[in-house]
């Protein structure tokens, strides 16, 4: 019964944690993270240690999969320079520093590396904190450097662990063919199981929503175990994949099925991201009963020193990334990068958080060496990392006041391209209005009550610049009672704006975010008309 008492606990948590957090103005990982070291202190729950592969196999492909269906690969491209960057320097003299630190203090270089290694990459759903206090550029670059830098990470990781243990040896080959292997063939199975269930879900869509719904839920799960099978990085074939179907689910799958899903992913993940932030909590507190009295303050120290030294490299790497690109700006005009102000960077800086990567790779960290001896240091690490990832959460209390200082711009572009896609989309479907009455044998009476509805919209829409779907003036646009030839009209005219906001985006006018925001209006509109169209439309 224990393992029910702990879904309960977690459940209750995750919404007391979730409300306290909004009521008190308090980031709520941080909040749930003290509840879960609260949990831990009730005595039947002192014995439980959270599996490695629980946090591997369970939370991670589904919440990697969620934030990449939900990133603008049009930003990634945009900006690939800077997140290239970030997921492979940075990551690298993290844990150079964070390894040079913990040995200076004490931790031998094998385990002081497989700290560095763990701490080293940020967390893609911590990031979520700050998504309503930043622009949607810096909001993607801080996804993108989280969703990629795991695989750097990793790699780092594997080659520490086993020098450590006894069964890897460094060489540059080798090092080189790991780094090959974990990108290359984790995109490649990414790229892979993406096709096999883009081309299933176009098909299977299209008769059966339910399992529909049951196949992407498997694809980041199958993409993660076929990658960690031939030692790739199943963290970037999750990404691939979910990139993959975050470009072709407009296009093949229908509208009732995208809202299910989207509904069940948010609850989904909600859950399990609340959740995975009180499990933090637990196995802080698990590893503090773990360690002796005189390791406490030892390792406390460590985990200070460790998270300021991550906070201080990723101030040194942005500023000097940002002074370097406008060096090279100054004599060529062909340099890629972005450049901001210090305000902004310093944004950037603080909002490097640690999460579910950084826990799951120290609780995979093996109990014994190669001569079976005991892993050196494995319970301090596993405590490290934990408070690490406290104090890397706890930035977010003081970043609206940093966001606020910054006085970073407003950003307007997403309302622009709102505007570009919905005035471009309504412009064609009065273009094909004609034609498509005659193709339906629509009545005339019908075709002109939808003409106009569809130009006053149209209207509305270049005298506001964004419609807002709750607006007053946007329900009087409609007045007319819905017939059948109405219903199939204005179906036949939502397939045509729905298609130009596609291509809108496939060409890059638009951000995968603004046809996600129209995608779902039009979505909306879809499922109301369905009620009143014929039988087969």
């Amino acid at each position: 019964m224990l393992g029910l008492e702990l879904v309960v606990l977690l459940g209750a948590a995750v919404l007391v944690g979730s409300a306290l957090g909004d009521r008190l103005r308090i980031a709520p990982p941080v909040v749930l993270m003290v509840m879960g070291v609260l949990i831990g202190l009730i005595p039947a729950l002192r014995k439980v240690e959270l599996p490695s592969e629980v946090v591997l196999l369970l939370f991670l492909p589904a919440l990697l999969a969620w934030e990449s269906l939900n990133t603008s690969l049009r930003e990634i491209r945009r900006h690939l320079t800077d997140v290239a960057l970030a997921a492979t320097v940075l990551v690298i003299a993290s844990a150079a520093s964070v390894a040079c630190v913990a040995h200076g203090l004490g931790i031998g270089w094998g385990p002081a590396w497989v700290l560095g290694a763990a701490v080293a990459p940020t967390d893609a759903t911590a990031v979520n904190v700050v998504a309503r206090l930043l622009p949607r550029r810096d909001i993607t670059l801080l996804r993108a450097e989280s969703l990629l830098n795991d695989g750097t990470a990793l790699v780092v990781y594997g080659i520490a662990v086993g020098v450590t243990v006894g069964t890897e040896h460094i060489t540059a080959p080798h090092v080189g063919w790991l780094f090959v292997l974990g990108y290359g063939g984790g995109a490649l199975i990414g790229l892979v199981t993406g096709t096999v269930v883009q081309w299933l879900r176009a098909r299977m869509a299209q008769t059966d929503a339910l399992r529909g719904q049951v196949l992407l839920l498997l694809a980041p799960f199958s993409a993660y175990l076929l990658a960690e099978d031939i030692d790739a990085s199943g963290v970037v074939a999750v990404v691939v994949c979910g990139l993959m179907l975050s470009q072709s689910g407009p296009r093949t799958v229908r509208a009732e099925v995208r809202v299910q899903a989207q509904n069940f992913w948010t609850v989904a993940t909600y859950l399990l991201n609340g959740s995975l932030f009180v499990l933090i909590g637990v196995e802080l507190d698990y590893s503090v009963r773990m360690m002796g009295d005189a390791e406490i303050p030892r390792a406390l120290a460590t985990a200070f020193a460790v998270a300021g030294t991550l906070v201080a490299v990723r101030f040194a790497y942005y500023f000097g990334v940002a002074a370097f690109f406008r060096t090279v700006r100054r004599s060529s005009t062909r340099a890629s990068g972005t450049t901001y102000s210090g305000r902004r960077l310093t944004v950037s800086a603080l909002s490097g958080f640690r999460g579910s990567i950084s826990l799951a790779a120290v609780l995979g960290v093996p109990a014994h060496l190669d001569s079976g001896a005991a892993f050196p240091s494995r319970q301090p690490i596993v405590f490290v990392t934990g408070v690490v990832i406290v104090v890397t959460m706890a930035q977010a209390l003081v970043l609206p006041w940093v966001v606020r200082w910054a006085r970073i711009p407003h950003d307007r572009t997403v309302a622009r391209e709102e505007w570009l896609a919905e005035s471009a989309a309504l412009q064609s479907a009065l273009a094909a209005l004609p034609e498509l009455a005659a193709r339906l044998e629509t009545a005339p009476t019908v075709r002109e009550t939808v003409l106009r509805s569809h130009q006053l919209r149209a209207d509305a829409v270049a005298q506001r610049c964004a419609v807002v779907p709750d607006d007053p003036e946007e329900r009087a646009v409609h007045p007319v009672r819905l017939t059948d030839d109405h219903a199939a009209l204005s179906l036949a005219l939502l397939a045509e704006r729905r298609a130009v906001v596609i291509r809108l985006r496939d060409t890059g006018d638009i951000d995968d975010t603004v046809l996600r925001r129209l995608q779902g209006r039009l979505d909306s509109e879809e499922l109301h008309l369905l009620g009143h169209a014929p039988v087969g439309e």
